[in-house]
């Protein structure tokens, strides 16, 4: 009988909660078509939109607390790893030793202690703030809830007063439910009216001391860190003085020590005097990015022509024979028209045939013979500007002087042959823009002191 009973009431619970959902939803329908009044309350309504904004913000204020967490986390590892790779290649008869091994312990821990204060003093008292908010917001549904319960009363009421057939019995029964809404209603009501702006003023004293324990963990950890990084510093130095004498630093690539500058003012001075038969081709005009071409000779000769005994060649002032070769440059081949001139002398079945291939070269990635820049404000030839990333000290009267951030001015050397691997010609941009003249400021600096940035 008791199992019954208590099925009984269950039941019944259930189709008073269904019951109380369909009058609530045809309560908001009605309020919605305007056909019934809802009660307002603007000042309750702006305490509901400050706690939600402060529990959005309050979520996304533990979501980025977690995540700084999880990076403290993550450099831990790293620095970890770090410590341990110097522990392994600190060799045991190095000064030291026992120091370095002290301080990657005091690191482990240093950063350990980090961590766990940040939970402690942070992160769980950030879960304390945000935990009270799941019962308020709860309770602000329920208000929510209740007042249109109110509401549907206090409509009921009123309908069954204005009625044309007024029946007493439902008129006091109706009362009686509309006294019992509005009660429950305005409990609920009041102790939010309360809660809410004290929550609400709460936030700033709450970020102020979070905040407070971050920065404050913060500093003396980064304290304790930088006495760690002094101490490691000390044992380093001591390590270095050991072994001064094997100090890394940064070289450049070696080059021929070719003098360029002389061997350019010896090969003008050779070019302007007048040599009678010298046919040596010209070197290019300064700025001209291109160097001598590549030429191919492929020799073909006519049987019929090679079988013939003593037959002659004869000699053009064009032919291979008569090329002399230039200082640093290759073996320049007879030109076209030299067949033609052999064929005119009765001779051209005798005559290879020549087939002249250019080629031209490429310096650092730049096809030398594309045309130069035309701009008045850059140097001619200009092919990219590089800006050096360490100091380099010349070394030779051709070298460029740079200092770390110098920007320089790329050009191509007037004669490939003259350029050693990773060494480029340019002019430091500064110095072009003051003196505007190629032989005052140009010189060869080594490439992998700089980085291109255009």
């Amino acid at each position: 009988m008791a199992e019954l009973g208590s099925k009984g009431v269950t039941a019944g619970k259930i189709a008073s909660n269904v019951q109380k959902k369909l009058t609530r939803a045809q309560e908001k329908v009605l309020q919605k078509l305007g056909k019934a009044d809802e009660t307002k309350d603007e000042q309750f309504e702006q305490c509901v939109q400050n706690f939600n904004k402060q529990l959005t913000e309050g979520t996304r204020l533990q979501k980025d607390l977690r995540t700084y967490l999880a990076s403290v986390k993550a450099m831990h590892e790293a620095s970890k790893k770090l410590t341990e790779c110097l522990q392994e290649v600190y060799e045991p008869d190095w000064p030291g030793r026992e120091e370095t091994n002290k301080i990657a312990e005091n690191n482990d821990l240093l950063w350990m202690d980090y961590h766990q204060k940040l939970v402690d003093q942070a992160l769980l008292t950030m879960d304390t703030y945000l935990g009270q908010f799941p019962d308020i917001k709860s309770r602000i549904a329920k208000r929510g809830r209740k007042l249109v319960d109110y509401d549907s009363a206090r409509h009921h009421y009123e309908s069954l007063q204005t009625a044309k057939k007024k029946d007493e019995a439902k008129i006091a029964k109706a009362e009686e439910e509309l006294i019992k809404a509005q009660k429950v209603f305005e409990e609920m009501n009041v102790d939010l009216q309360e809660e809410l702006p004290s929550l609400w003023n709460s936030r700033v004293g709450f970020y102020v001391n979070t905040f407070q324990s971050i920065a404050g963990l913060e500093e003396n950890f980064h304290k304790e860190m930088s006495k760690l990084n002094q101490n490691l510093n000390d044992v380093l130095v001591s390590l270095e003085k050991q072994h001064g004498s094997n100090t890394f630093t940064i070289k450049a690539q070696p080059r021929k020590k070719t003098k360029l500058f002389s061997r350019l003012r010896r090969k003008k001075s050779s070019d302007n005097a007048p040599t009678k038969g010298n046919k040596s081709p010209s070197p290019p005009p300064d700025g001209s990015p291109a160097g001598t071409p590549e030429i191919k000779v492929n020799h073909e000769p006519e049987p019929s022509s090679l079988d013939t005994p003593g037959a002659a060649i004869p000699k053009s002032p064009s032919q291979p024979g008569d090329v002399a070769e230039a200082e640093g440059t290759k073996p320049v081949a007879v030109a076209e028209g030299a067949n033609e001139t052999a064929a005119s002398d009765g001779a051209s079945s005798s005559l290879p045939a020549v087939v002249v291939e250019t080629f031209p070269a490429a310096v650092n990635g730049t096809v030398e013979g594309a045309a130069p820049s035309k701009r008045s404000d850059l140097p001619p030839g200009f092919m990219f500007k590089v800006q050096a990333q360490h100091d380099y000290t010349a070394t030779d009267s051709d070298e460029l002087q740079l200092k770390a951030g110098d920007v320089v001015l790329v050009i191509p050397f007037e004669n490939p042959e003259e350029q050693d691997e990773g060494w480029l010609m340019g002019v430091k941009e500064s110095d072009w823009d003051q003196h505007k003249e190629l032989e005052k400021c140009r010189g060869v600096f080594p490439e992998n002191f700089t980085e291109k940035v255009q």
